[in-house]
């Protein structure tokens, strides 16, 4: 869906300033959350090619399965 930004820009040049604050606002968090889901899936990355850590959450997860859980005590 293409979205006519010569008509969104229009739009935010008729609305009352406090408005167009909104508008601004809103924008940044789409922008954060953008660069959040960017981070995230650049972490998973690296994380998923870290051998150590993988074999690592292999033996918890074996551990929990034959019941080897232990606390914080």
């Amino acid at each position: 869906m293409g979205v006519n930004r010569e008509e969104l820009k229009r739009m935010i040049d008729q609305i009352p300033e406090q408005d167009a604050l909104e508008v601004y606002d809103f924008i940044e968090q789409l922008n954060m959350k953008r660069e959040k889901v960017t981070l995230n899936e650049i972490e998973v990355e690296y994380l998923a090619k870290d051998e150590n850590l993988i074999s690592q959450v292999q033996k918890s997860r074996e551990d929990r399965r034959n019941g080897r859980v232990y606390g914080r005590e």
